[in-house]
């Protein structure tokens, strides 16, 4: 019963900040951010599926459905900003650009859902009453 409370508090506060970062995205405009992945040396167009993984994954996170296979995207998706955005500045920032100390605790939040084969309430539900009748 304790490692599904852990869990369900890691699979929460994983799904509320990307689904926040997701809706940013959009919200701030789309075309600025593939503008932005561009000047990185990223295609635009990644833009568009980062952030609708970061939406679409947060709301699977909170209401636990494909739990371990969203942490994972999430991990890469942490690991590909640390690499490319954060990661020159060090873990804790070069006093002009924030460090990658965040990306890694998320990155590891979403590693240790895909590790652990944590299940969300729905994927349970799945698991328990969908299956059996087969």
């Amino acid at each position: 019963m304790n490692q599904y409370i852990g869990n369900l508090i890691i699979r929460i506060v994983l799904g509320v900040t990307f689904f926040a970062h997701g809706l940013a995205k959009f919200q701030s405009g789309i075309d600025n951010v593939a503008g932005w992945f561009t000047s990185i040396g990223l295609p635009g167009g990644l833009a568009y599926g980062v952030a609708t993984v970061e939406l679409v994954g947060g709301i699977l996170l909170i209401i636990g459905l494909g739990v371990r296979y969203v942490g994972l995207l999430f991990a890469l998706i942490l690991a590909g900003a640390i690499v490319k955005v954060n990661g020159a500045a060090g873990l804790l920032g070069d006093g002009k650009n924030p460090g990658y100390e965040l990306d890694l605790a998320l990155l590891s939040m979403g590693a240790y859902l895909f590790v652990v084969k944590a299940e969300g309430y729905v994927d349970r539900f799945l698991k328990e009453k969908v299956m059996k009748k087969k």
